[in-house]
């Protein structure tokens, strides 16, 4: 197995799964609390700051995953890449298509119709980052209850039994 691609899907999707729940059930819920005088400003602070965190790892998850594509995860299902790479398609086409337009119509004012298509399209993120995050986490307790296999012993230097005339 590719480690170092394995720790790079950990080290993205872990974060990532952890990051879209706390805006399912936190942060969204609370745009519908800020009220019209300042939601503006706290959407425009909230976008700048989410995107910084979110983005790279989304990049980084992108390229771990595709280089799975191509290289066989090793003794994984071979459903396995191809199910986490469309796990991060589901991610990236809701973040494009859903997303980002409500995102774009709430830049202004809080609008009621844009913020529920907002958190009831955001829980197919919710759904692929948990499932990545659970297949990964499965995959890597497999790979660690594998037995390793041991590095050969030090023997003393004394002849062994079988070795003498």
């Amino acid at each position: 197995m590719n480690r170092a691609l394995l720790l790079a899907q950990l080290a993205t999707t872990l974060p990532l799964a952890g990051l879209i729940w706390t805006i399912q059930v936190v942060h969204y819920p609370l745009f519908a609390r800020v009220g019209a005088s300042g939601f503006a400003a706290y959407h425009a602070a909230h976008a700048q700051r989410i995107t910084w965190l979110v983005a790279p790892l989304m990049l980084v998850e992108l390229a771990a995953a595709l280089a799975w594509l191509r290289e066989p995860v090793a003794r994984a299902p071979s459903w396995f890449a191809p199910a986490m790479a469309a796990l991060v398609g589901v991610a990236w086409v809701t973040t494009a298509c859903w997303s980002v337009p409500a995102h774009t119509h709430l830049e202004h004012a809080f609008d009621r119709g844009a913020y529920d298509q907002l958190v009831a399209t955001n829980w197919a993120r919710t759904a692929a980052w948990t499932l990545r995050a659970a297949l990964l986490l499965g995959l890597t307790a497999r790979e660690l209850a594998r037995p390793t296999p041991h590095a050969s012993t030090v023997t003393d230097a004394s002849p062994r039994a079988s070795d003498r005339p």
